[in-house]
């Protein structure tokens, strides 16, 4: 099925990890898209919301994707799955959502 897919990571990194570990991982996981064509975008942020509803998440992660087949070639790509190991390593807690965009009518 075509269309496209937006990949969410949001996470709390552990206490342990450093601003300067954060920062290396967050370039290795921006140079996924170097390595990994299917991956088209990554965007990132920290929390900014003053509702004070992220449950403890500080990070947000998104990839985009041509398409669910895109995404799929991305999560079993070596790469990704290295990286992906690094990443929950380092992570308190982690959610992943993948969600295909629509329009409001």
């Amino acid at each position: 099925m075509a269309g496209i897919v937006k990949h969410i990571v949001m996470l709390k990194f552990k206490a342990e990890v450093t601003e300067e570990e954060q920062r290396e991982l967050i370039a290795k996981y921006a140079a996924l898209t170097t390595t990994i064509s299917a991956m088209k975008t990554f965007e990132w942020g920290t929390d900014v919301s003053v509702e004070n509803m992220h449950d403890g998440y500080t990070h947000v992660f998104e990839s985009t994707f041509d398409s669910k087949e895109g995404r799929n070639e991305y999560l079993v790509h070596p790469n990704h799955e290295a990286y992906a190991q690094e990443l929950f390593a380092a992570a308190e807690k982690i959610i992943v959502f993948d969600y295909c965009p629509v329009k409001a009518p």
